[in-house]
């Protein structure tokens, strides 16, 4: 009982402290490459504390893996370094002891990682989308500010608004500078709208003019217009049916049977299974000489955490692409991790057992 307490009390109180500085660490990075994006504008400015949010959860569960792991490798660590490890092998404790506490404090954060990978992660994936595409199809002339000069998404258009007319997306006093691989025009307009037809939406201007130069004769055109309508070359949001396989929920990725949904369930199920398995791989990568001078534990378990999550992704790239099956790959990658983390522990636990009865044999011998 006293063996148990200590254990899950300490593995506790490093992985929060190891959580937090990952989540530090990851949503500084994500929120140095969103800004970017708001500012190269690809994302809304105002939607970026939104969009980190929904990255932040969507990652969150390799963070929650990454501190697990961490923690039980820097927690047995310490054990060992201290010399607490030897009064446990000592006392009859091998180390295939320390599965049976470390899976009752980590159980509940596989329940979370699982709910996370299972609902969360495909509804952040979606939001994020939804976010991403209402700001690229947004229309080209709600892009503008009033009184600033700002180019269409493509950059061949430079659009000029003096004023807004309301929330219906209308303008007025409307500049259009459009330069095409043929020709240069510029058009003008009282006023401006946006109309949806089907999937296409076009832009309605009215009473205007427009210049034309052509680029290779150099003749130019002038004509006048009541009415003028342009195709905005963009597209309404992306129905549900279109969504990619890592927005979709994992009830209708079950339901699918084409290749790239089930390579997104390998990679759901494979974090998962990932996740259990580095619980055995990290009390074996644990051990350590305390004598040594320098411990590189820490180093070759980052190593193989990232070995194993880049076979993961390499997984569902096979299944993806119809070069494996997906039982085939869960139980070949993941039965081989949990295999080789049990081979480490019964390598360990003969291994201390052996080098601990020569070590007294010696000692009686003398």
């Amino acid at each position: 009982m006293l063996f148990d307490s200590t254990v899950r009390r300490e593995l506790a109180r490093t992985f929060g402290a190891t959580l937090v500085v990952i989540l530090t660490i990851v949503l500084t990075m994500f929120l140095i490459r969103t800004i970017g994006q708001a500012a190269s504008g690809s994302v809304a400015p105002q939607d970026v504390v939104l969009l980190l949010g929904f990255i932040s959860l969507g990652h969150l569960p390799t963070m929650l893996s990454l501190s697990l792991f961490i923690a039980i490798v820097i927690t047995l660590g310490r054990m060992y370094r201290d010399s607490e490890m030897v009064i446990w092998l000592s006392s009859g404790v091998g180390l295939s002891r320390f599965v049976r506490p470390v899976l009752r404090t980590s159980w509940p954060v596989l329940v979370v990682i699982g709910l996370l990978l299972v609902f969360v992660w495909p509804w952040g994936n979606r939001q994020s989308l939804e976010l991403r595409d209402r700001y690229q199809q947004r229309s080209d002339l709600s892009r503008v500010a009033p009184g600033v000069f700002q180019s269409s998404s493509d950059g061949r258009r430079v659009f000029f608004v003096e004023r807004s007319g309301g929330e219906d997306g209308s303008a007025r006093n409307v500049f259009i500078l459009a330069r095409l691989p043929q020709s240069e025009s510029v058009t003008s307009a009282r006023t401006g709208r946006l109309e949806t037809v089907g999937d296409d939406r076009f832009l309605v201007l009215e009473r205007g003019q427009r210049n034309e130069i052509d680029m290779k004769s150099y003749d130019k055109t002038l004509s006048r217009f009541e009415s003028y309508r342009v195709l905005a070359q963009e597209k309404v949001l992306a129905s549900a049916t279109a969504r990619p396989a890592r927005a979709t929920t994992t009830l209708e990725l079950l339901r699918t049977a084409t290749p790239a949904a089930q390579g997104e369930l390998v990679w759901r199920f494979g974090l998962l299974f990932a996740a259990g398995n580095l619980l055995v791989l990290g009390i074996g990568l644990a051990a350590s000489n305390p004598r040594r001078p320098s411990n590189w534990n820490l180093l070759f378990s980052l190593m193989a955490f990232i070995v194993y999550f880049n076979l993961v992704n390499l997984t569902q790239a096979w299944v993806a692409s119809s070069r494996l099956d997906m039982g085939v790959a869960l139980l070949a990658l993941h039965g081989t991790a949990l295999a080789a983390g049990l081979a480490l522990l019964w390598w360990r636990d003969h291994a201390t057992v052996f080098t601990w009865r020569r070590g007294r044999t010696a000692g009686t011998a003398a």
